[in-house]
């Protein structure tokens, strides 16, 4: 699965973890990613998005009808 929000579209940030002797390597945040599967009235069926947590309560708020068009818009599948 890709670490990408299809709404959102936040995708895996990159920093340093820092070891107790002040050591750096490279490490990768990932955004918290869930599939959840809605049903679209208007089409008849069910969808099945890629989103953040953030983009889950985002969904709740505004609907899925608004949703589906705004990921249609930002040129993705749905």
């Amino acid at each position: 699965m890709s670490a990408h929000c299809q709404l959102t579209g936040r995708k895996p940030a990159f920093g340093n973890a820092i070891s107790h002797s002040h050591r750096r390597t490279r490490r990768r945040f990932d955004p918290n990613i869930q599939r959840k599967r809605y049903w679209l009235p208007s089409e008849g069926r069910y969808a099945r998005l890629t989103l953040s947590a953030k983009g889950v309560k985002t969904v709740d708020v505004i609907g899925i009808e608004a949703a589906v068009t705004r990921i249609r818009a930002r040129g993705e599948k749905v």
